[in-house]
């Protein structure tokens, strides 16, 4: 199955950082449309500002969170595919706030939130992590051998 998909982040992913080539190598891999929002602030509460922004009304929204839940990589999976079912409007868009985490209005506004574990992860290694679980999603739903349980 092919997501459209958004990724709105705060900071810029340095082309010379050890995460940008791996970063790289999974967003070439996706089937379907991928975009990077890649915002810049000076202020928390610009940064929000720009998050909310960006966060659109027609698809789904999954914000990362130390408070989310963590979950299995196929039931990942599953929930991607059925937001792609319910909204199959719009994209689905994850979104990674900067250092002081997310507002209450973007949380409230998340159709899932979700969490790589109670470990705190510097932020371009979580996108790393995010972009690899939405190809293992992808790979799962299509039944390849990818994953293995």
């Amino acid at each position: 199955m092919s997501f459209s998909i958004e990724l709105i982040a705060v900071a810029k992913l340095k082309k010379n950082s050890p995460f940008y080539s791996l970063f790289e190598d999974y967003r070439k891999r996706l089937h379907g449309k991928f975009t990077l929002h890649e915002l810049e602030a000076h202020t928390t509460a610009d940064e929000q500002k720009k998050i909310l922004d960006k966060i659109s009304d027609q698809g789904s929204l999954i914000v990362l969170d130390e408070t989310g839940k963590s979950f299995p990589s196929i039931k990942f999976a599953q929930r991607l595919e059925q937001l792609q079912i319910d909204k199959s409007s719009g994209p689905i868009q994850f979104v990674i706030g900067g250092a002081d985490g997310l507002s209450e209005d973007i949380l409230k506004r998340a159709d899932s939130v979700i969490s790589f574990g109670q470990q705190t992860w510097p932020h371009m290694m979580v996108r790393v992590m995010l972009i690899e679980q939405i190809y293992r999603a992808q790979q799962i739903l299509a039944g390849h051998p990818y994953h293995r349980q």
